[in-house]
């Protein structure tokens, strides 16, 4: 029979059975698998794919919605693949212009590498920011942050969400309520019984990400990536926002280093809302 053409290929809506293709085709490009995180997003988000002919998945993404879930206020879009023996052959291209049509008058965001950066600007996409991506093993010297810092409890939960909506801007509860079991470590800073920030890391691979990292000022973002740090063996990554210049010069002082940039883009807004200054790492930058 006729190899069909790709153009022709169907686009469905993924669902965690197809977890593992997705992480196949992360291989497959040379990314880690990071099947953890590929199970947030498939579980809080709508992953779209197309099933390639000689088995697996020829191109996929995520879509996360943020809002009402009648209408979204912004819509996060990661994890762009396309299969190795398929590229530049328009089939990412063709998905992305699908999600799109799909999301209708909903603003999007993403993080683009500048591998990918070329097409979502041909597609309207805008830059807007810019992350710095930082690793390493974090070192403990100097003086500590002098902000309290504990471990999260349900009951802070409610807090949590009040303050990530107000600082990210959107309502994310969906995703932020599975953070206790997505995460190692969840942390709160506090003062005078009041909850300042929030940060969590979770596993991926061989590291936790750093991530969201929520806080009312520099010295509380310090605070809590010092404490997440002090539990939790082995390297850690973030992506922090190059505006917060301050922090990212004193993890660079505590053993991490920069491994690269990706510029953050949007489509339908000008720029992303919330505020800024408090709102120092993403959750991951496949899901803003």
């Amino acid at each position: 029979m006729p190899t069909p053409s790709l153009a022709a290929l169907p686009i469905r809506r993924l669902t965690l059975r197809d977890l593992t293709a997705c992480a196949d085709l992360s291989e497959d490009r040379g990314w880690p698998r990071e099947e953890h995180k590929w199970g947030l997003l498939l579980a809080a988000g709508t992953g779209y794919g197309i099933d390639a002919p000689d088995g697996g998945l020829l191109t996929v993404c995520v879509v996360t919605e943020y809002g009402s879930r009648e209408r979204p206020d912004l819509s996060a879009i990661g994890m762009v693949l396309v299969a190795k023996r398929h590229a530049r052959q328009g089939v990412g291209r063709r998905l992305m212009r699908h999600v799109v049509e799909e999301v209708g008058t909903t603003p999007l965001t993403l993080h683009a590498t500048p591998y990918g950066r070329p097409l979502y600007e041909e597609l309207g996409f805008k830059v807007t920011g810019r992350v710095e991506m930082v690793s390493g093993h974090f070192v403990t010297g100097g003086p500590h942050p002098k902000v309290f810092t504990r471990p999260a409890t349900a009951g802070d939960l409610t807090t949590v969400l009040r303050l990530d909506e107000e600082v990210f801007g959107c309502d994310r509860t969906h995703v932020i309520t599975r953070l206790p079991a997505f995460s190692d470590q969840l942390r709160v800073a506090e003062e005078a019984g009041r909850i300042t920030g929030y940060a969590a890391a979770w596993p991926n691979m061989d590291n936790h990400v750093v991530g969201p990292l929520i806080a009312r000022d520099t010295e509380t973002a310090k605070a809590l990536i010092a404490s997440l740090a002090d539990h939790i063996d082995g390297p850690l990554r973030t992506d922090i926002d190059v505006r917060h210049e301050e922090l990212l010069s004193w993890v660079k002082e505590h053993g991490l280093v920069s491994t690269g940039f990706n510029a953050v883009m949007t489509y339908g807004i000008s720029e992303l809302p919330g505020d800024w200054t408090r709102r120092f790492a993403p959750l991951t930058v496949a899901a803003g």
